[in-house]
């Protein structure tokens, strides 16, 4: 399964990650969401409702006749209480905005890192199915010895319990790998992803480049602080919270309200405009320091996403350095000390036993893994670390 798939790093990363993106059905739904939850941000950036009143009125002793009334009112906060709701609006939509990069960031993230996983497994692939083929090229050499009466059967059952479990290791990672393509695959919405996945790392001579880190962190710190959902978000918050105190005074201020009004009884007809204004009093009490409050919180909020930010991040970068270094001195060793070949010609010309190949070629299957292991592991936090850029 792993064998018929071939990525070309970062290009291909993009292109599944597109495909995931167009595709999901949690972030279709999220979006739906963002579009309902924006058409509700308006309300309250409008004057209330006028109120129209009617009255008929009859009187005792009904000789008076009747009186009949009509009143329009139209009530209005202090105006500069509509500016400040306009604004909060925006910033309201700003962070749902905000809101749906985050998961997006988190979705693509989680897609980026199954891919990752994806290239290392099809790279283990590659490399056991190496192994399987000199198992089996083993296997089948000291059959014909046993048949020959040159190897006892203690020699000729290694040769098989090597084949046994080299194709065990092969028939796991198959299975890792059908595994990783269904999380893809629920990844893009149930659909197949119409690209195809290969080896993706640097094993020995391979085109495949890793991901170049920033060389200065402090430098690339500044940009990706700035990229960062989680802090945008909180700064808008901060924006929301500061501009609310503003509205909350604007709320203590008088409200207006202007009409029309007529009154009729026999005879005469009364009519004119109606003013008023509320005296605030009791209803917005204590409103302006909770506001502050609020603010003075979400301030607190935003400087401590930002040390927790920064922190991970420079945790990440040490970590993805470490091991990127450590990748290279192990490939390095691969390239200068490879006895695999060696030993084949060793085993094949009878000058050690097949327990002693067995066990000194297992220096070379552990290096090999560490190398790939190393890289992947380098990968993943390389990943978490640009994450913000994606």
């Amino acid at each position: 399964m792993c064998a018929g798939f071939s990525i070309q790093a970062q290009n291909g990363y993009d292109a599944v990650l597109q495909q995931i993106e167009e595709n999901n059905t949690t972030l279709a739904a999220l979006r739906q969401q963002v579009e309902a939850q924006k058409l509700d941000y308006p309300e309250g950036l409008y004057p209330a409702n006028p109120e129209v009143e009617f009255n008929y009125l009859w009187s005792n002793p009904s000789a008076l006749g009747k009186r009949i009334d009509v009143s329009v009112r139209q009530t209005f906060d202090f105006p500069t209480a509509y500016a400040h709701r306009s604004k909060i609006a925006d910033l309201q939509k700003a962070s749902v905005d905000i809101s749906y990069k985050a998961e997006r960031l988190n979705v693509l993230l989680s897609a980026k890192q199954a891919c990752i996983e994806l290239a290392y497994q099809n790279a283990l692939f590659r490399e056991y199915a190496a192994r399987l083929k000199n198992a089996e090229r083993i296997a089948e050499v000291y059959k014909i010895k046993l048949d020959k009466g040159e190897v006892n059967i203690l020699e000729h059952n290694k040769a098989q319990l090597n084949l046994t479990s080299a194709r065990a290791e092969v028939a796991k990672i198959e299975a890792e790998c059908a595994a990783l393509l269904s999380e893809l695959k629920l990844l893009n919405g149930g659909k197949e992803l119409s690209i195809a996945f290969g080896e993706g790392f640097a094993v020995l001579n391979s085109q495949f480049s890793i991901s170049t880190l920033p060389a200065n962190f402090e430098e690339w710190y500044a940009s990706a602080e700035n990229k960062n959902p989680v802090l945008q978000y909180v700064r808008t918050q901060i924006e929301i919270e500061q501009r609310n105190i503003q509205l909350r005074r604007a709320m203590g201020l008088p409200k207006f309200s202007a009409g029309y009004m007529s009154e009729k009884i026999v005879g005469e007809h009364f009519q004119g405009v109606t003013v008023g204004m509320s005296i605030p009093l009791w209803e917005n009490k204590d409103r302006v320091k909770q506001a502050q409050a609020q603010a003075l919180a979400a301030e607190a909020m935003y400087e401590d996403s930002k040390i927790q930010f920064y922190n991970r991040l420079q945790t990440l970068y040490a970590k993805a350095v470490a091991l990127q270094q450590n990748a290279q001195t192990v490939r390095q060793s691969l390239g200068d000390y490879n006895n695999e070949e060696l030993l084949k010609k060793a085993l094949d010309a009878g000058e050690i036993s097949l327990l002693n190949y067995l066990f000194e070629i297992e220096y070379y299957y552990n290096a090999m893994n560490m190398a790939l292991e190393t890289e992947r592991d380098s990968e993943m936090a390389t990943a978490e670390l640009s994450a913000v850029e994606m």
